[in-house]
């Protein structure tokens, strides 16, 4: 280690798993180049690391807010791209970190370009949960999931967090933002055991949320992706209280399993066409035309009835989605709305994003296991894009929520 060459992480190497860090570099030769390296290991014990090359200035400083990288993971001003550009050696590994009470452990280093010495580290511990912010498993009724909620009174606007399996990321993340959040998944099962869903357990969910004490708002929030997206919808259209919807990289229509409500089903399942995946030479397949299409005339009774909720739509899709036409069913559903005389909505797409949009500063994962195919599946987009798309993203749901959850502080005391 070179003793006056120093690499420091601004403001402070602790922060917040979805704010900045601003990394430089001190103490180097003038015009020096050198290699910046990032690594950090999941849930699952799989290293993910990137590196980049920088030429210092002529004061022997570099500065990733203002200094291009010239090869590596990434090229060109990329601030955070040392954390986005994260890779796993094998091939198909999706960055675990679901786990909240564990921070997001990053180590940074400078080394001699062309040479294994080490010139600087430094330790970047990005948290999940924020200080105060309450962390409560909850087992009640049919609900199992973990629920977060913001120190101080409130009232605080309530989001529900409808992850296809569970993860508490984004919940986690929400709540340091304000917010009550309940982390729910929709399979508690292995995927191949559940033959139907019942809205009722979700509808449970919502109830929950508006009773806790310190919800404000009279009714919630509900952020959700993937098949998530579509039971979202669902709750939107036929369980009253749902005021603001998040949907991300979804389908219009109810997928794979029938949907019951109040012991009745209520739509049935849009079905996959196994023989229209394509499969690539990484051995990841595009599952994306395996999907049927929900307006085709016998898939009817799949479509969610949007028109029927009282509550305001965010639509969010990526337009590299290869997991399903994300964008495809944003038209469909804002024509249809449209047609209905709503205009309840708004609609955001991102050019080059893929289908995994989650909270900023994760690594980029271009395939990975599908928990429902049981295969690797490629979900798209190009990583500098899609890391911009999710900075861009996240503040938009913060703000969605804040202008659509508006907060009643007499209906908190009520409650208390």
């Amino acid at each position: 280690m070179s003793s006056q060459v120093r690499l420091k992480l601004l403001p402070s190497a602790r922060c917040l798993f979805d704010e900045p860090v601003q990394v430089k570099v001190a103490g180097l030769r003038s015009r020096q180049v050198v290699t910046m390296r990032a690594s950090s290991t999941d849930e699952r014990g799989v290293v993910f690391s990137s590196s980049a090359t920088y030429r210092a200035d002529g004061s022997g400083e570099i500065d990733l807010k203002r200094d291009p990288s010239l090869s590596g993971s990434y090229v060109g001003v990329e601030p955070m791209g040392l954390l986005w550009s994260m890779r796993a050696d094998a091939l198909h590994k999706y960055f675990y970190k679901n786990n909240s009470l564990n921070p997001h452990v990053v180590k940074f280093s400078v080394q001699e370009e062309g040479e294994a010495r080490m010139l600087a580290e430094a330790t970047n511990e990005r948290l999940l949960i924020g200080e105060g912010v309450s962390r409560l498993p909850v087992k009640e009724g049919n609900i199992q999931g973990v629920l977060f909620t913001p120190p101080g009174e409130g009232p605080f606007p309530a989001v529900l967090d409808l992850c296809t399996f569970m993860s508490e990321k984004r919940a986690s993340l929400l709540a340091n933002r304000g917010f009550v959040v309940l982390a729910l998944a929709v399979y508690t099962d292995n995927p191949d055991n559940v033959k139907e869903i019942h809205l009722d357990h979700f509808k449970e969910a919502v109830d929950y949320l508006q009773q806790q004490p310190k919800v404000g708002s009279k009714g919630v929030g509900i952020i959700s992706r993937s098949k998530g997206a579509d039971i979202a919808l669902s709750l939107a259209a036929f369980v009253p209280g749902v005021e603001a919807l998040v949907w991300i990289n979804g389908c219009s229509a109810n997928v794979a399993v029938p949907l019951y409500y109040k012991k009745r089903q209520i739509l049935s399942p849009l079905l996959f066409d196994f023989s229209k995946v394509i499969t690539t030479e990484s051995g990841a397949s595009i599952i994306k035309y395996g999907v049927h299409n929900p307006l085709a005339e016998e898939n009817k009774t799949t479509l969610v009835p949007i028109e029927q909720a009282k509550g305001r739509f965010l639509f969010v899709a990526s337009e590299d989605d290869l997991n399903w036409d994300s964008k495809g069913y944003v038209d469909e559903m804002v024509e249809r709305l449209k047609r209905h005389g709503k205009d309840n909505f708004e609609a955001v797409s991102y050019q080059r994003a893929g289908h995994l949009l989650e909270p900023p500063y994760g690594p980029y994962c271009p395939s990975a296991l599908h928990g429902l195919i049981r295969g690797p599946v490629l979900w798209g987009g190009e990583p500098r894009a899609h890391a911009a798309a999710e900075v861009h993203l996240w503040k938009k749901i913060q703000e969605f929520f804040r202008t659509h959850l508006s907060c009643d502080a007499a209906q908190t005391k009520a409650k208390l």
